[in-house]
């Protein structure tokens, strides 16, 4: 990943010294959006302003919009955060739209299908989390080893298999309190096998180990963490703030989830596998917090397509005085992009599963059940796939032998042909498929 380090900001500070400030409020618009300097300073200023100025007037403006939070850096120095109109929108839209249930898509609601399109989920964020990470495998391979339960292959494949087990790990935890002792065991699952040093597995760094920095693809050092020392301290403040029992005013849940990512990647303490710990600790603040439809989205997969975006939304906080702002703003965004990518993939799936329903019930074939149209709806459109007992038993949550009743049942009415992989059976969509559902 190649990440461009932002230029630095001018010292606002030596500014106000020189500068008219009531003037300079009463000329910027502090409703503009809220970008850093690195994306100020190729902007035009308000007229009359040079972009030092207009800088040092947006500065007097957040200021006034700067709530502390009980986090600090390695220094001491506390990081805030601000609620512009930007960041009360993506809010108040996440609200609506991962904590109700009103209005909700039905696949997801449905108890008959929700675990379906869960586990699809699930494997959707634990190949793209690794593969933002550097594991280098297919997604329709990692999904086939998912989907069938077959041992992992490859280191990357590992990888994939860890963080699916881990995300599996983070639903279950979600009424439980942060700790530390939790933290550790979820690095645990994401690193196990893949590890150089296997004892720095479950652990964080040890006073007289060398720190992991965070460095770009060329060696030029993004990111210093702070030093062993302080982690046990910073880990259980993190988790306190987490928990919701530190001594601060109101912070919006998922702002909170946004800085329980934020810190735990920058207090980066294990030796590796610290960004998906960090991405798997905010799907456990969300559901923790009731944001239950956040366990049906992936946000590595938005942040797949623009690592270095990602990268520089955590420099700009450090290159601005610990201002979490940025770094809220692009997440909210991706978070945006993430919920409306479900709705679409679920408005998709569901107009799908009626064609299917539809021809179903034109077939006289008799009654199936949800998971068997589910099964036949992904068969229509994917001719060559096969299905396992294990597959499908792991696809809908079920027991092996409902999931052997379900694809022998197919194939007796015809509809799926079975076949012989090793020393077991796998089934595969009939030839004609498509026609005898129609017929």
């Amino acid at each position: 990943m190649i990440v461009r380090r932002p230029q630095q900001p001018p010292p606002w500070r030596e500014l106000w010294l020189e500068a008219d400030s009531l003037w300079l409020l009463s000329a910027v618009d502090s409703s503009e959006r809220y970008l850093p300097w690195d994306e100020i300073r190729h902007r035009t200023p308000p007229a009359g302003l040079t972009h030092e100025q207009w800088w040092l007037g947006l500065k007097m403006a957040r200021l006034g919009m700067r709530r502390d939070l009980p986090l600090v850096d390695a220094g001491g120095l506390s990081f805030t955060y601000a609620l512009p109109d930007d960041v009360l929108r993506g809010v108040e839209a996440l609200n609506r739209d991962l904590s109700g249930r009103i209005g909700m898509p039905e696949p997801v609601t449905d108890p008959l299908t929700r675990d379906r399109y869960l586990v699809s989920s699930l494997i959707e964020e634990a190949i793209t989390s690794s593969q933002l990470e550097g594991a280098a495998t297919t997604y329709l391979v990692a999904k086939e080893m998912l989907r069938s339960g077959r041992s992992p292959q490859t280191v990357d494949e590992v990888m994939i298999r860890n963080n699916y087990v881990a995300m599996r790990r983070i639903g279950e935890m979600r009424d439980e309190a942060l700790t530390p002792a939790l933290i550790c065991e979820i690095q645990r699952i994401v690193t196990e096998g893949t590890l150089r040093n296997p004892t720095a597995a479950g652990r964080f760094q040890l006073p007289g180990e060398e720190r992991v920095v965070v460095a770009d693809t060329y060696g030029d050092v993004l990111h210093i963490p702070p030093a062993a020392e302080q982690l046990p301290e910073r880990i259980q403040r993190l988790c306190d703030f987490a928990n919701g029992t530190s001594p601060t005013a109101y912070v919006p849940p998922v702002i909170r989830a946004l800085t329980v990512h934020f810190m735990l990647a920058y207090d980066h303490p294990f030796e590796d596998g610290n960004g998906r710990t960090a991405r798997a600790l905010f799907y456990w603040s969300m559901l923790n917090q009731d944001y239950w439809l956040t366990e049906f989205i992936s946000i590595s997969r938005i942040l797949k397509n623009a690592p270095a975006r990602y990268g520089r939304s955590f420099l700009h906080v450090e290159q601005d005085e610990n201002d979490l702002t940025y770094f809220v703003l692009y997440q909210l965004d991706v978070l945006r992009r993430a919920v409306d990518d479900l709705h679409a993939y679920l408005g998709r799936k569901a107009a799908q599963t009626r064609e299917v329903r539809a021809s179903l019930a034109r077939s006289r074939t008799g009654d199936f059940n949800a998971r068997q149209i589910a099964l036949l709806t992904h068969a229509t459109h994917h001719p060559l796939a096969e299905y396992t007992v294990a597959g499908h038993a792991r696809s809908h949550k079920i027991v092996l032998q409902t999931a052997r009743t379900d694809l022998r049942e197919l194939e007796q009415r015809g509809l799926l042909t079975k076949v012989r992989r090793g020393r077991a059976d796998a089934w595969t969509p009939a030839g004609d498929l498509t026609t005898r559902l129609r017929d």
